[in-house]
């Protein structure tokens, strides 16, 4: 049976990664948001990427397979990473900062996947990515405000039920000597 911390925890973000089946704006999704909350807020390591991965996995089932999704998920366990760094740095800025950061780096990785795997749109060379990037450049403000929003969602709606139900609040772990 899972603790009650876990349970509302993964209910979060399966119904965060799920927002992905109702129509949206271009790069409206909680990709970054998901990865970074897990990582936070998962005191094991293992549901930090599982769980967020699985929730995508399957929002991902349901869309559709597409193509780059591999740097896609490495950019997603790189931001997870992130989130894990974000445990001990939890403040609004702290969450503020790593959106922000989470953003830039999902355009970047997901970006150069798209010139890597190019044959025909990009041309190989500094002019061929620089061209993937400028093009990219109207989706990444999408990017911004998503991962804003949903972190915002997340980590605020946490914030307030562990306001509301003591029980959900994390435990601090006891070092032994």
């Amino acid at each position: 049976m899972l603790k009650p911390r876990y349970e509302v925890l993964i209910g979060m973000i399966l119904a965060a990664a799920l927002s992905r089946l109702i129509p949206h704006p271009p790069n409206f999704a909680p990709v970054g948001a998901l990865a970074l909350f897990g990582g936070a807020q998962f005191a094991d390591r293992r549901l930090a990427f599982l769980v967020p991965l699985a929730a995508m996995l399957l929002s991902d089932f349901c869309i559709g397979l597409y193509s780059h999704m591999e740097w896609v998920y490495g950019s997603f366990a790189l931001i997870t990473c992130m989130g894990l760094w974000l445990r001990s740095h939890r403040s609004g800025w702290g969450i503020a900062g790593a959106s922000l950061t989470a953003s830039t780096l999902f355009f970047l990785i997901t970006n150069f996947g798209v010139w890597v795997g190019s044959t025909t749109t990009y041309a190989k060379g500094l002019g061929g990515l620089v061209s993937c990037y400028v093009a990219a450049i109207p989706f990444f403000g999408n990017t911004l405000l998503s991962d804003a929003l949903y972190c915002l969602v997340l980590f605020g709606g946490l914030a307030l039920l562990e306001q509301r139900f003591p029980i959900l609040r994390e435990r601090p772990t006891r070092i032994q000597a």
